[in-house]
């Protein structure tokens, strides 16, 4: 029956050992999916199987099935070793012949030792082209793409990972990515099936392109184990350079933009096509693409060969129109938004914690007295090592020091002073000036700062103008027009700060250039503001309007519609489109900031005539005053426990990166005269941990107490460490989900006990131990006003778990204590057990996730029994049975000050439900009790003026017995018995239910 089965489908088991017969038997489904016989004659003429008469035979035949069944006679015709072999190049060269796979392995084809010693070529065009593919992307992923074009460095010898985090559709973090293969895994981090796209964002300079550059490279050299075939990557930043009257075909975008097969594209493009799966596509910064163009309204196009422009393939591409099924990974700056339905998975991207921040020194400096030199200096200046955990500033800073130490034999330390991105990115300029200076070894160059300026005056012109006209029109990219305009000469090209575009096709036979990053062109945007005469007040401020509302912005908006595309409330810069960035204006709004501060002066008057100077130093302070006022007046507030709260956006810190790079205390304490509010949130704003400079260097003005939420930030240590001109000021502080690991919690122990004025310290999910856990005691113990304490999720045992319950019996303030996620286990449960017995104060006290058992559980309820302070207790997702359940009970009919009881996800079974039940004839103080018991939840609760009663299924309890008035039983979902049951208790106890499903 198997065998005739078999013969139904049109396969013959090769039971006889007859190749032979085998192919003639098969003969139809061979002629049916065989579509590459090129590969069959060249491997048949290499093991000299054919002859080249063979070969000429079967290219005359004038249909690809005839070419199959010419090749099966001649096979056939040459006996059952070159019948075999045949075999043999099928199964080997499976992507040549992926049809004929199940056919192959239903057959169980085992080539002999003789036939497996033959080498098989693989000249099939797929296969050739993915080779091709490999080759161009591990040259293009090499070697870094750095800003001295003269230096070569390995990418593999460089690259040092960073902070990965995968989040919710909100940026609600859902936990870290461990590895870049972690980043096309289709287990974890998934947001919706449906979804085409992996979104990866992050700030400017914190690694987007780096790490697709590394991912690229992992592929080229197969290290990247997922799959694919095909790896096409594009920068979105090519798409603004093609007209608007521009269209090609989704072939032509891959081959003729990327990279072109050298046999049979058609052959590679339908393989494509009917194998999405096997490609993956990343897009690197969606951000630079026009501001006008919007994902959600552009044309659909599902067609593979129509044509449409360039911007329309990639929508189309993201959202599966084209190519579903292919993996596709977007990365854009902080700030872009894309539809949900396009999302797949979310990763935001944090740069360098304190570890990666030192792995990444031991692969630059692989001298370690050099190495140690470096950090012992970044260790001594705080702000120049926060702003080293964004990669691109760190890598700058590096480069700086590298220069130095060589030019100077190693006498040269980084500045011991207060050092903004301004002075870095000025540093790097004199270094590259510099760079044209004949060297000696005799004699080496002197010349200060100031020389190297007013020498590369024309060519810092020229880049200023360069990158002024792109960023006045969103463009990324310039051709020789733009340089040409601009007088750029040939040396200047050379410098480093502009490299040639690597894609080809945009401009013909001339070279495309860009800045070799973002920041550097804001920064030369900003010099050319400064420095050239022609620039008034109106363009000095221009890029200044993208801080004013909307309608404002409207106003003043300048810029063409790039395509006839509807966009989000309007076109250009006049509604909130939500897929443009503004982080190349605010680095040009900074920049000018610190290139106008009183410091620069002595620089800058060399280059610009000191009256102009003044006019515009003059300009710049009063419409960041006016901006800054404006921006703090307009923030909705919020009366919340008698603070005065305000929620900050993104632009706040923007703006006071601006007034710290003035270096002016009193522009400092202007700015901090504006903030009324005593509440400052500033949760979700990116903040990293070069902005705590910023915001200490304004908030250190303030003669009044506040309350300073920066929770869901980047902070890490570097960032506490920022904070601490804050801290004689701050009452509340709230830092969870910041990174900070024992060395910040170590600052914040050294601060807040020399003020002890702090009342709530929020630490949630963070990198602390118990070496974190023992400072944060000692904080409690010297701190007699905290009432609040945040540790959940971070990586506290027992003994930690010890240590805080010590403090918090000895503390008569503490309210509220959450240890949510830390594994205390039984020992600290009886730690906290003993903290309980007659607490005059703690209030809320959360040891959920904690790893207790019965002999914790048990320890907990004793200790309730001698309590009379404690109202809400969460002890969810633990280990607790019934035997800690019938304590429980036991300590419900003593306890009647305890108001909700969480204990869900444990292993309480019905019996311990029915015990706790039946300890409620003795409580009328209990509210609510929660438990999970598999489908049920059994929730025990009480409202002020009735009582509700509701229940999943049928209770093994005494339905006629009594239950108080003071509670009551509900549970999501009924069954009807639960129904009658229900009905029945209502009726007995005069109840009116209120029934929620």
């Amino acid at each position: 029956m198997e065998k005739q089965g078999h013969r139904e489908m049109g396969i013959i088991p090769s039971e006889s050992h007859s190749y032979i017969k085998l192919l003639k038997t098969n003969r139809e489904l061979l002629v049916t999916h065989i579509r590459n016989t090129q590969c069959l004659v060249d491997n048949l003429l290499k093991s000299d199987y054919f002859s080249a008469e063979d070969a000429e035979i079967v290219g005359a035949c004038p249909t690809l099935p005839d070419k199959v069944r010419k090749i099966l006679d001649l096979v056939q015709s040459k006996g059952e070793e070159v019948s075999e072999f045949f075999l043999y190049v099928l199964q080997q060269l499976a992507d040549a012949y992926v049809d004929l796979r199940p056919w192959l392995s239903e057959i169980g084809f085992s080539p002999s030792p003789l036939i497996q010693s033959k080498t098989v070529v693989n000249t099939d065009p797929v296969s050739r082209y993915t080779q091709k593919l490999r080759h161009q992307l591990g040259l293009d992923s090499r070697f870094i793409l750095c800003y001295a074009q003269k230096e070569e460095l390995l990418l593999e010898e460089m690259y040092t990972d960073t902070i990965m985090e995968l989040v919710g559709f909100r940026n609600e973090s859902l936990g870290r990515l461990g590895s870049l293969a972690c980043l096309l895994d289709h287990t974890t981090g998934i947001l919706s099936e449906q979804g085409e796209t992996i979104f990866v964002f992050g700030d400017a300079g914190v690694g987007k392109s780096m790490l697709l550059q590394r991912l690229q490279g992992l592929w080229a050299t197969g290290q990247l184990d997922a799959g694919f075939k095909f790896f096409f990557h594009f920068r979105c930043r090519m798409f603004s350079c093609f007209r608007e009257s521009d269209v090609l075909c989704l072939q032509d975008l891959l081959f003729k933009h990327y990279c072109y097969p050298e046999q049979d594209p058609e052959e590679v493009f339908a393989f494509l096509l009917r194998f999405p799966h096997t490609a993956l596509f990343t897009f690197d910064g969606l951000d630079e693409l026009h501001s006008d163009f919007d994902l959600s309204s552009v044309p659909d196009t599902s067609s593979p060969w129509e044509p449409a422009h360039p911007l329309v393939l990639l929508a189309n591409l993201l959202s599966g129109k084209l190519l579903k099924g292919a993996s596709k990974l977007l990365t854009a700056r902080t700030g872009i938004e894309i539809p949900r339905q396009l999302l797949r998975k979310k990763v935001l991207l944090l740069g360098f914690s304190p570890s990666h921040l030192r792995a990444y020194a031991r692969r630059m400096f692989p001298n370690r007295a050099v190495q140690d030199r470096l950090l012992d200096q970044l260790e001594a200046n705080p702000n120049l090592c926060s702003l080293c955990a964004v990669p691109l500033f760190c890598w700058i800073i590096f480069r700086c020091f590298q220069h130095f130490h060589s030019t100077f034999d190693g006498s040269l330390q980084l500045p011991d002073c207060t050092v903004t991105l301004t002075d870095i990115f000025l540093l790097v300029t004199e270094v590259h000036l510099n760079r044209t200076q004949p060297t000696s070894l005799v004699q080496r160059n002197m010349r200060s700062q100031s020389e190297a300026f007013r020498a590369g005056r024309d060519t810092l012109h020229s880049l200023g103008q360069v990158a002024h006209r792109g960023m006045e029109k969103n463009l990324f990219v310039f051709g020789q027009e733009e340089l040409q305009a601009s007088e750029m000469q040939e040396g200047d090209l050379q410098l480093g700060f502009l490299r040639a575009v690597p894609e080809l096709g945009l401009g013909g036979d001339q070279p495309s250039y860009e800045f070799f990053h973002l920041t550097l062109q804001a920064f030369f945007t900003a010099f050319f503001l400064v420095v050239d005469d022609k620039v008034g007040t109106r363009g000095l401020l221009r890029f200044f309007q993208e801080w004013a509302p909307p309608g404002e912005a409207a106003a003043a908006s300048c810029y063409p519609p790039f395509l006839p595309f509807q966009c989000l409330g309007g076109s250009g810069l006049a509604g909130e489109d939500p897929f443009k960035n503004k982080d190349h204006f605010h680095f040009t709004n900074l920049f000018l900031c610190g290139l106008l501060s009183k410091t620069k002066q002595k620089l800058l008057r060399h280059l610009v005539p000191g009256a102009a100077l003044r006019r515009k130093r003059k300009a710049l302070w009063g419409h960041l005053f006016a901006s800054l006022r404006s921006y703090l007046k307009n923030l909705p507030r919020t009366q919340t426990e008698g603070f005065t709260q305000v929620q900050a956006m993104p632009t706040f810190i923007w703006m006071l990166r601006c007034i710290y790079e003035t270096q002016s205390e009193k522009v400092g304490q202007l700015a901090a005269r504006g903030i009324c509010a005593n509440y400052l949130k500033l949760t979700y704003c990116n903040a990293c941990p070069a902005d705590c400079s910023a915001l200490s260097f304004v908030l250190h003005h303030l003669r009044k107490r506040l309350a300073l939420d920066l929770d869901n930030n980047n902070l890490n240590d570097y960032g506490v460490r920022e904070l601490q001109p804050c801290f004689s000021h701050l009452t509340i502080i709230r830092l969870s989900v910041n990174q900070i690991t024992d060395s910040g919690v170590k600052v914040l122990h050294e601060e807040l006990t020399k003020y002890k004025i702090v009342t709530f310290l929020g630490l949630y999910k963070n990198q602390i131990t118990d070496v974190g856990a023992r400072y944060i005691a000692s904080i409690l113990d010297e701190c007699k006003g905290l009432m609040y304490l945040k540790l959940g999720e971070n990586k506290i045992t027992s003994e930690g778990g010890k240590c805080l319950a010590l403090a918090v019996k000895n503390s008569k303030s503490i309210f509220e204590v959450g240890m949510w996620g830390n594994r205390i286990g039984d020992e600290g449960a009886k730690a906290f057990a003993e903290a309980l017995r007659n607490h005059p104060s703690l209030t809320n006290l959360s040891l959920a996730f904690n790893g207790i058992s019965t002999e914790g559980g048990k320890s907990l309820a004793w200790a309730l029994q001698q309590n009379t302070s404690l109202r809400i207790f969460w002890l969810t997702k633990n280990e607790l049975d019934d035997e800690v359940a019938e304590s429980l009970a036991e300590m419900l009919k003593v306890n009647q000050t305890l108001k909700h009881l969480w204990l869900i996800q444990n292993q309480i079974t019905a019996k311990g439900v029915a015990q706790l039940v039946d300890a409620l004839q003795k409580n009328t103080g209990i509210m609510e009790i929660w438990v999970r018991r598999l489908l049920e939840i059994i929730n025990i609760t009480k409202n002020e003026n009735q009582t509700t009663v509701t229940h999943s299924g049928f209770l093994a309890t005494d339905p006629n017995r009594p239950i108080s008035t003071a509670a009551s039983i509900r549970t999501p979902g009924f069954t009807f018995p639960g129904c009658l049951l229900l009905q029945r208790l209502c009726l007995q106890q005069q109840l009116t239910p209120v029934v929620k499903v």
